[in-house]
């Protein structure tokens, strides 16, 4: 709508032409006609009345329309602004019949501005009732609480939650749940939970004793979760305290029974009344073989339903290699966990204490002072495979283990008892050739999330805007190393887009750590990174990073020196490796040397070794070597990269068997296909 400024300027030359063009014809007329005096004043008034009744039209419209129409939008202004003001200018001109529905809406409007002030009063009253109730409550409550927003910082904990952590310097308002539960598993399981707020359970490892955490999603503003925790450490003494009492009565029964038989041989001696004797004799003899079998049955009753009570809960595979490692110190046994870290579920203790006695089994027989435990998804199950060098163990040996007790009590289960618990067996793989190792195979169920398929997102493009054999050589040393003698930090970046030369920077950086040919499952680097600008919707829908998820990261400038510190001098392994130095290069303003690690490419390694064949991106080698993606690891920079590092150690046998051996071989491959020459 035009505005009145320039409704009256058009009002106003519409006038002023009505004028011009009626005393233009008028002095035409004067000329031509020259009319008498009669008839002068009736030619004026004729010449003249357009430009009279334009301005009479636009005097009454402005009176009567014009200027009650800006005092109306004055007027709703000022309730916008200010509801509840009474100096309000009354309607006239032709809007005036306006006014009393005017002064309804208005009055309305007030009447439930009062009734909200009052709702709002009285639900504030209401919700600081039930905040105190729920404080008093959160006071008594016995069971640790906390709750944590979606970043996941401690937002409430109650006194027994301060009681279990007391002493521990990470238990506060606003602090990192990490700093006071440093478990992996517990960080992926709250980004995980279900928006519905289902239960969700998890069994976490400590020094001395086991928490059971139950977690929940909350459905407030700010996205966090509801932990509760039991120290499930007294319950299993309290259940191994049952059993010795137990034990401790069994052998008394026994001991009955060997009276009832003691005295059947002694009422065999008499010999005053044969008949009496006789049925004196049946009735005891049965007596004393119901009773002993009776407490037989009971024995193995016991004994076989020790874990039956025990559920299986969802545990981190790096949590329990953790605990592990700390119970074989004593024996002196080194475990390197190696591969892809998974989800499974399991009894933990009984794992805990059966994988320490199939180890501890292992040291006794044969000079193994180090063994290595990797992680393998199937279907449906997870495979642990101990693995070792040394001689492979026969039937006969698994036989004779899965009778062994677990403790040494009377009534300990038996390794064959936890199998059944988790419906799996153990058998014995050796060694495929002599620098493989044997190794000793244990299925357990798998979790939840193994089983679910994820969406497979596109492919991140190839980038080929710089040459990794511009990058400097390897000193002679290294490279005559043979690749499987490497130490190689293979790594991953997450940008907030693909142009990185126009300003997309780093969001996440993650790497992992490959020694002896071996990936470790439990050293690793990952790291979110805050981009200092807004993460593009398009690029969150492939990796799921938002800003918020970012807000509270270091920079580059912080992250970057530690990224370096922890590559050390190791060659660097990724796939696509043009893109991700890139993106290092251009955020590298440090004083500090730039990267001059060697880089291997397995883009360029898998391009080299089957040049027919297309389809060289991640997930297309991943299917092709059949490695899997943990579900929700695809496009974060530490799946990418554990699967990067699995993908190189299935490549170096085929390199090797085309006279690729040490890294200086592999460089001088990756430049002839940087080079466009097929080898």
């Amino acid at each position: 709508m035009p505005t009145r400024q320039t409704l009256l300027g058009l009002w106003l030359l519409l006038t002023g032409i009505c004028l011009v063009l009626g005393l233009g014809l008028l002095l035409w007329l004067e000329s031509v006609l020259q009319p008498s005096a009669d008839v002068r004043p009736v030619l004026w008034a004729l010449g003249l009345a357009p430009a009279l009744l334009s301005l009479s039209i636009g005097w009454l419209l402005e009176r009567r329309l014009l200027r009650p129409l800006r005092q109306f939008q004055i007027l709703l202004a000022r309730l916008v602004a200010s509801p509840d003001a009474h100096s309000d200018y009354p309607l006239d001109g032709w809007l005036q019949p306006l006014q009393p529905d005017m002064d309804h809406i208005r009055d309305g409007w007030r009447a439930d501005r009062a009734r909200i002030r009052e709702a709002h009063t009285q639900g504030a009253q209401e919700a600081e009732r039930i905040k105190q109730e729920l404080e008093a409550l959160l006071q008594v409550l016995d069971m640790p609480l906390l709750i944590c927003d979606r970043h996941q910082r401690l937002l409430l904990f109650n006194p027994a939650a301060s009681a279990m952590f007391e002493g521990r310097p990470g238990l506060g308002l606003g602090r990192p749940l990490s700093q006071l539960l440093p478990h992996p598993s517990l960080h992926d399981a709250l980004q995980h939970l279900p928006q519905d707020g289902t239960l969700h359970q998890l069994l976490l490892p400590g020094e001395h004793h086991w928490l059971r955490c139950q977690l929940r999603r909350l459905g407030s503003h700010h996205g966090g979760a509801l932990i509760t925790l039991q120290d499930t450490t007294a319950a299993l003494e309290h259940d191994q305290r049952w059993r010795r009492t137990l034990a401790q009565l069994l052998p008394k029964l026994r001991g009955h029974c060997g009276s009832l038989n003691s005295a059947t041989d002694a009422l065999l001696q008499v010999q005053d009344n044969a008949d009496l004797q006789q049925r004196l004799e049946a009735a005891i003899e049965q007596d004393s073989q119901a009773l002993a079998e009776q407490v037989e049955q009971l024995t193995r009753l016991v004994e076989a339903q020790q874990l039956s009570q025990s559920t299986l809960e969802e545990t981190w595979s790096n949590d329990l290699c953790t605990a592990l490692k700390a119970q074989l110190t004593q024996q002196q046994v080194t475990l390197t966990p190696i591969g892809i870290p998974a989800w499974l579920r399991v009894d933990g203790p009984a794992i805990l204490a059966l994988l320490q006695l199939l180890i501890q089994q292992l040291h006794s027989q044969q000079p193994i002072d180090d063994v290595t435990l990797e992680v393998l998804l199937g279907n449906r199950r997870v495979y642990l495979d101990i693995g070792w060098q040394g001689t492979p163990l026969t039937e006969q040996q698994l036989q004779q283990w899965r009778a062994l007790p677990l403790f040494d009590e009377p009534l300990s289960p038996r390794i064959d008892d936890v199998l059944e618990q988790h419906g799996g067996d153990l058998w014995s793989l050796p060694a495929e050739n002599s620098d493989s190792w044997h190794r000793l195979r244990l299925p357990l169920p798998a979790s939840s999330r193994g089983i679910q398929p994820l969406p497979r997102p596109a492919p991140r493009p190839e980038f080929h805007d710089f040459s990794i054999a511009d990058l400097p050589p390897p000193d002679a040393d290294q490279a005559s190393l043979p690749l499987q003698q490497l130490e190689m930090v293979v790594f991953d970046t997450e940008t907030t887009g693909l142009d990185l030369r126009r300003g997309d920077k780093i969001i996440s950086l993650a790497g992992c750590r490959i020694v002896n040919g071996r990936l470790l499952a439990d050293d690793s680097f990952d790291q979110l990174v805050n981009p200092q600008r807004p993460i593009p919707t398009e690029s969150s829908a492939i990796h799921g990073l938002h800003d918020a998820d970012v807000a509270g990261s270091p920079p580059i400038e912080v992250v970057l020196p530690q990224f370096r510190h922890y590559i050390g001098g190791c060659v660097l392994v990724a796939h696509n490796a043009a893109f991700d130095m890139l993106a290092l290069r251009l955020a590298d303003n440090s004083p500090e040397p730039a990267l001059n690690n060697a880089v291997l490419d397995t883009l360029l390694l898998s391009r080299a070794i089957d040049p027919t064949l297309e389809g060289h991106g991640l997930d297309a080698l991943a299917e092709r070597f059949e490695l899997t993606f943990p579900p929700g690891t695809r496009h974060t920079a530490l799946g990418d990269a554990r699967v990067t590092a699995e993908l190189l150690l299935n490549l170096l046998p085929r390199l090797a068997a085309r006279g690729v051996h040490t890294l200086g071989d592999a460089l001088a491959l990756q430049q002839q296909i940087e080079q466009g020459h097929t080898p």
